[in-house]
């Protein structure tokens, strides 16, 4: 480009760079903003208190890993995950200050027709990592050494 040095160049090149790391790192572990969605504002979550608690407790603590029950709000569907086992991935905002991303295996289950603003039930295995936290193994155990969780939307459950 004319009239534009290489040093100016980079740094726009960076900028663009951090702008686009800070959008999409930022999603998890975060609570949701008034702008992002309507269904940030109608917050529809019956997690119970106790359960919440460890949730935030477990925010902070790499080693934590449990099952667990939580109920909220799709504030985003993400692009699906398609190393290994594909899966599923979408954040449910579980009060106004947590957000965790669910990882739902879709070559073991059924993909969950889910949108934003959609109401779920998870049941499944909560994992920690710095964003937040995951929950995972939302299907049956194709190999029966588990009980397996579950995703429920309208009624219906996807295992």
């Amino acid at each position: 480009m004319a009239g534009y040095s290489w040093r100016n160049m980079l740094v726009i090149a960076l900028f663009l760079l951090v702008a686009a790391w800070q959008y999409f790192s930022g999603q998890v572990g975060h609570p949701p903003s008034q702008t992002k969605s309507n269904a940030s504002t109608n917050l529809a979550s019956n997690t119970p208190a106790k359960t919440l608690e460890q949730l935030r407790a477990a925010a902070n603590d790499p080693n934590a890993k449990f099952w667990t029950n939580i109920q909220g709000t799709v504030i985003k569907n993400l692009k699906d995950d398609q190393e290994g086992d594909r899966h599923q991935k979408f954040l449910v905002a579980v009060a106004k200050d947590l957000t965790l991303l669910v990882s739902h295996n879709i070559d073991v289950a059924s993909r969950v027709p889910i949108r934003e603003g959609d109401v779920v039930k998870v049941h499944g295995e909560y994992v920690w990592n710095n964003r937040g936290g995951v929950i995972h193994w939302t299907h049956h155990d194709p190999n029966d050494r588990k009980t397996g969780g579950w995703i429920e939307l309208n009624g219906k459950r996807y295992d």
